[in-house]
């Protein structure tokens, strides 16, 4: 055998990037290593919110192949699917070309082509006269845009309080369930401890979401033989390698957790010295039925949380270090009863009630399982500890000589977040991480910079005082902490569209996205006048009861004028909501525009480090669009906003680029936290750099820190790292951040129900305060599942996306439609037989709110009661680019057609948003069905059915055969 010689050999060390990348010749005359591009440009995906590090081959100027990049710190080179096949994202025949006005009926698609001037004047001319009458008139909402650092701060500039994102669409459960409770979340701001859990539980996370790093991670476990366990109705991607598959009834994943949570506390197996420094578990509560303060916390003159010291039999300061708390028992301070939170977590989980034997057969799950799972994380948390030989010095200046953890992790998303009951589910997994002593320690769920912060976090919502030509005091969306930080005028009634901030989601950290057209075509609290939406398709997949939506976008007026008066829109793409838009503003893709992954949004921080990140233009647009961040700062100077306009009234920025660099947010910060200073030698805080993009740029697109040994764990009382994130800007000051295990701001909330204090619920809506507003996490039956016959309805539906798509942008991808064209209905093989069902049958899917035809696969690996499918695989006929006999429009089916968007009507004929009633995220999860063999003339497409979109001006007709690639070859081919 002949050896090659060192030149050209693989072998550098595989995660770095080889100094001669060719292989070397084998002498057989094979081109094992074609030269495939001119350049490569290192940039960040977007083909989900995974952001990746991607090399980006470029040839003759065109975009020719896409590598994951072997140095950034979230894929380590690792590419998915989805990523490389961002080319077909990025050559997509449904990309819009030229920006467009409405020129036929609204939902029509029929537009012409206008110039961007025309555009900029049209826009400028509707939006000055709303910020000149009345701000909150304008509704800004957006998509997966990753850019809500500044959308935000324009529609806070703007004066309109009516402003937020894809979040409480998709996961503001998980992240207010976080925030309120360990001031962190899980997906992306955390991680599990992936080189040290020994047991690992998974929640409800489908295959879309952060696909590279979980992939990665779960090959370090099931490397080291860790346990997998995932609960899940669905065993899909992660679950379908788990060690013990959990197949739970979908929405009873708290009621499990609360009953793993009984066991262990029956046990008394859970960290005590863990919950006396990190929590509030020892901090006394009033227990004062009928007083104003009744189950407050209580404190000293100076706002100092009290708990009852063992030795001193006193109340003493729960920061002192010398105290020596209690965590049970009765106790009078000043006269009032008292207990500790640890008490009334004991009281209330040791109940019967939440036992095992009593919730088994609502979770579908046998009791001794849950006994055996409690005891094997009691086993893993106490018995196989991990101790790290690291000193490490804590918030009161207590020097430790090592760092110890219970390898215990979890981590949840959107299975669990898209409940009616989300928030009290996300609340409980994070209590029984904390009773085990597992949050942010080694081998545990860890905080990814620039969490944690205080529980919950600041700053609170603007909007009460909203006024004609004026900013907002703040930024749109918040973390209220009590009653008197709610969005209501005078009267009582929602200042927002969508009524976040209100007694009906007072804890809406994300807003309502779901909601605001429902809101706008009825003119409740109020009518609005401009709809502007960015990459948010609320036409189609992005809302519920579509078939309704669609009827709210185009119904008119008893004077013939559109209930929801001007839509403004802009996306890359011919989606299914363009055709709605009076005024189309066409993005770019992600590979011909900047980006900032920011610190002040969503970075690419792990749990070692902060990180952030930019995309930057590989390649120049080759149709008359621009990146619509540019395009918002653009408008914001031509209006005049605050902060986009030098005193001169001259624009400040000229685009999105000079934002990045130049903004500043306070002092010092700014959207990027790497290479500041002038020269570039500072981080996190630090003078405008003027060649700070480019220093990105030669970096591979990214920034990032590694922290010292003594700041990677126990962040929350870590002085190291507390001092670090004062530094950076991510927290006011370097004090512990405690754990609220008892939520008091949900108790205020409670007592205003109660008929307490200067702002009260009206009689109407005391019932549901009371009820869910609870400082403590508990379980409820999803709505639905109370409203509807379940007899007659008695299926669980759900909607989850396969790994190798992302929303609706992946299912018009050429290359990854060959993976997936037609979604199905997955159906246990037994209940399909009950049913007299047959594999491949057409059925219709029926629930209270209409039905959808679609064919039928038969399976094993689902929990009985359940059914589900690939969401947004489904389009409508016209749009995305695609042919009118697309498997998509034909055979494809989308379940949010038959998802109510509001609750059935309450005792007093009052009807709410399908939400959780703390957040108001949107409860898709919750819908219950039947299914019945549809006519035999009825088979083989899919319905509903709507009317084929009229096409955009110039817009090429689909290919029957896509040959990408073709050119490249011919070329080459021609030189040799």
């Amino acid at each position: 055998m002949k050896h090659a010689s060192p030149r050209g050999a693989n072998s550098a060390p595989s995660q770095r990037p080889l100094a001669e990348t060719r292989a070397p010749d084998e002498g057989d005359g094979v081109e094992t290593s074609p030269s495939v591009s001119d350049r490569i440009a290192k940039t960040t995906c977007y083909m989900c919110a995974c952001r990746c590090g991607i090399d980006v081959h470029i040839k003759d100027g065109k975009v020719r192949y896409i590598n994951g990049n072997k140095d950034h710190p979230v894929n380590r080179g690792v590419i998915c699917g989805k990523g490389s096949a961002g080319i077909m994202q990025h050559y997509s025949p449904a990309r819009l070309k030229k920006p467009l006005l409405r020129s036929g009926p609204r939902g029509s698609g029929e537009f012409r082509e206008i110039e961007w001037e025309e555009a900029f004047a049209i826009a400028t001319e509707r939006l000055s006269r709303v910020r000149s009458t009345d701000p909150k008139k304008l509704a800004f909402f957006t998509g997966r845009d990753q850019s809500q650092s500044l959308t935000g701060w324009w529609a806070s500039q703007f004066g309109t309080p009516n402003f937020a994102a894809h979040g409480g669409f998709c996961s503001v459960n998980m992240a207010a369930g976080g925030l309120y409770t360990i001031g962190g979340s899980f997906w992306e701001f955390g991680k599990p401890d992936w080189n040290n859990t020994k047991y690992f539980m998974l929640f409800g996370v489908a295959e879309d979401h952060d696909s590279n790093p979980i992939k990665i991670g779960l090959g370090k476990l099931k490397a080291r033989g860790a346990k997998v366990v995932s609960i899940n109705p669905c065993r899909t991607g992660y679950n379908a390698i788990a060690d013990d598959w959990i197949g739970i009834r979908p929405g009873t994943d708290g009621l499990f957790v609360l009953a793993l949570i009984h066991e262990l506390l029956k046990a008394g197996r859970v960290d005590l010295d863990y919950l006396l420094r990190y929590t509030n578990a020892a901090a006394l509560v009033i227990q004062e039925p009928g007083a104003a303060d009744d189950g407050l916390l209580v404190r000293d003159g100076g706002g100092n949380l009290l708990v009852w010291d063992r030795v001193a039999k006193t109340p003493a300061c729960a920061t002192d270090p010398e105290t020596k708390p209690v965590l049970t028992g009765g106790y009078t301070v000043g006269g009032r009863h008292c207990v500790p939170v640890f008490q009334l977590i004991a009281d209330r989980y040791l109940d019967d009630s939440y036992s095992p034997d009593a919730v088994a057969g609502r979770c579908g799950i046998p009791a001794d399982t849950m006994r055996r799972i409690a005891a094997e994380l009691a086993h893993v948390a106490f018995e196989q500890t991990i101790e790290l030989p690291i000193a490490w010095t804590d918030w009161a200046g207590r020097r430790h000589e090592t760092i110890k953890g219970r390898p215990v992790s979890m981590h949840a998303m959107r299975g669990i977040s898209a409940h009616s009951n989300g928030f009290h589910t996300c609340r409980a997994i994070h209590l029984l991480q904390v009773l085990l002593g597992t949050v942010d320690v080694p081998g545990g769920f860890r905080f990814k910079p620039p969490y944690p912060r205080s529980a919950p976090p600041g700053p609170k919502p603007a909007g009460k005082n909203v006024r004609p030509m004026t900013a907002l005091e703040g930024m749109p969306l918040g973390f209220v902490c009590g009653p008197d930080d709610l969005l209501l005028d005078e009267a009582g009634k929602p200042i927002r569209i969508d009524k976040a901030y209100s007694w009906e989601a007072p804890l809406a950290a994300h807003g309502l996205m779901h909601s605001v057209i429902r809101n706008s075509w009825a003119g409740d609290p109020y009518p609005i006048d401009t709809l502007m939406m960015y990459m948010s398709n609320m036409a189609w997949n992005s809302s519920m009861n579509t078939v309704e939506t669609i009827a709210m976008l185009t119904d008119k007026d008893e004077a013939g004028d559109y209930k929801i008066p001007f839509i403004i829109y802009s996306d890359a793409y011919y989606s299914e909501t363009v055709p709605f838009a009076d005024l189309v503003l066409p993005d770019t893709t992600y590979l011909e525009r900047h980006d900032c992954i920011s610190l002040l949004d969503r970075p690419i921080s792990h749990a070692d480090g902060p990180g952030d990140a930019i995309r930057h233009p590989v390649v120049q647009p080759d149709r008359d669009v621009r990146p619509f961040q540019s395009v918002l700062i653009e408008l914001g100077a031509r209006l005049g906003l605050p902060g986009f306009v030098d005193e001169d009234g001259s624009a400040r920025y000229r685009d999105y680029a000079d934002y990045i660099v130049n903004h500043e947010r306070a002092p010092g910060i700014g959207p990027l936290a790497g290479w500041r200073g002038k020269n570039g030698d500072a981080i996190g805080k630090g003078e405008i750099n003027p060649d700070q993009l480019q220093r990105y740029i030669d970096n591979g697109g990214f920034w990032h820190h590694d922290f010292s040994d003594d700041q990677r764990y126990y962040k929350m009382g870590n002085r190291a790292y507390l001092d670090f994130a004062v530094q950076m800007g991510f927290i006011p000051k370097a004090e512990p951040i405690v754990f609220q295990l008892y939520s008091e701001p949900m108790q205020r909330f409670r007592l205003a129900a109660r008929g307490h204090g200067k702002l009260q619920p009206s009689a109407a809506e005391r019932d549901r305060i009371e009820t869910y507003m609870d400082p403590l996490p508990f379980w409820y039956a999803p709505f639905e599942d109370d409203t509807v016959d379940v007899d007659k309805y008695p299926l669980h539906a759900l909607t989850q996306r396969p790994m190798h798509m992302y929303h609706s942008w992946g299912s018009q991808n050429a290359w990854l439609r060959q993976i997936t064209s037609q979604n199905r209905l997955f159906v246990h093989r037994q209940t399909a037989i009950g049913l007299g069902l047959a594999d491949d049958d057409w059925v219709w899917i029926e629930s209270v709110n209409g039905r959808v035809k679609g064919q039928i696969k038969l399976i094993d690996g689902v929990n009985p009661d359940t059914v589900w499918t690939w969401n947004a695989i489904g389009k409508r006929r016209g749009s995305w680019g695609l042919k009118d006999d697309a498997a998509e429009s034909t055979r494809g089916f989308l379940l949010n057609h038959i998802i109510a968007d509001q609750t059935a009507a309450d005792a007093n004929g009052k009807r709410y948003s399908n939400a959780d009633p703390v957040t108001g995220q949107a409860a898709w999860f919750d819908v219950r069905v039947r299914i019945a063999r549809c006519e035999r003339q009825e088979a083989g497409f899919t319905e509903p059915q709507f009317e084929r979109f009229s096409q955009p001006p110039n817009v090429e007709p689909p290919l029957d055969v896509l040959r990408f690639g073709a050119a490249f070859r011919m070329k080459r081919e021609a030189a040799e």
